[in-house]
């Protein structure tokens, strides 16, 4: 249902993307990223903290690369104390996955995936076309609400619109 070209554009827009919030949120101050802004997950950095997370959960699922060591979404939150630390892994996250994308064949598009999911309580399986639009929808919602609570504070994300994306790693 999907194809590969899909995966490698929004491996692309989810690093453009990523860059973007996370350079606005670097003019905020550790205390101005903490705050509790009415989100989900409270804070722009308890946020990102848990896109980094669920990012890397569904890439093991996907790809076989390492699962996070949080084990579950409340712990989420909290997997990078420290600023830094979180942007540092964010990009090494965005590097794995546009690494991955960059391999993804058809054929890892098809078939189903079986995982436990802790927050269903339940063994489940999904397509894996589905499980890849998962990955990408999930940070596109979340970054939505970081771009939200940036506004708020007054920083300047930049624009979130797919046809006005300029990245290194997608070629028009």
């Amino acid at each position: 249902m999907i194809s590969v070209e899909y995966v490698r554009l929004m491996a692309a827009y989810t690093q453009w993307q990523n860059s973007s919030v996370y350079r606005a949120a670097d003019d905020l101050s550790d205390i101005e990223r903490r705050m509790d802004r009415g989100a989900f997950f409270g804070s722009i950095h308890a946020t990102l903290n848990h896109l980094l997370w669920a990012d890397q959960l569904w890439l093991s699922r996907l790809a076989g690369t390492a699962a996070p060591v949080q084990p579950d979404i409340p712990g989420s939150v909290e997997t990078h104390a420290e600023w830094e630390s979180l942007r540092s892994d964010r990009n090494n996250t965005d590097a794995a996955i546009l690494d991955w994308s960059a391999r993804v064949t058809a054929e890892d598009l098809t078939g189903d995936l079986s995982w436990y999911s802790g927050a269903m309580a339940a063994q489940i399986t999904r397509p894996r076309w589905a499980l890849v639009v998962q990955l990408f929808n999930h940070g596109t919602h979340h970054r939505g609400q970081v771009h939200a609570m940036l506004t708020a504070a007054g920083a300047h994300p930049d624009d979130t619109d797919v046809p006005f994306m300029n990245s290194p790693h997608f070629d028009w």
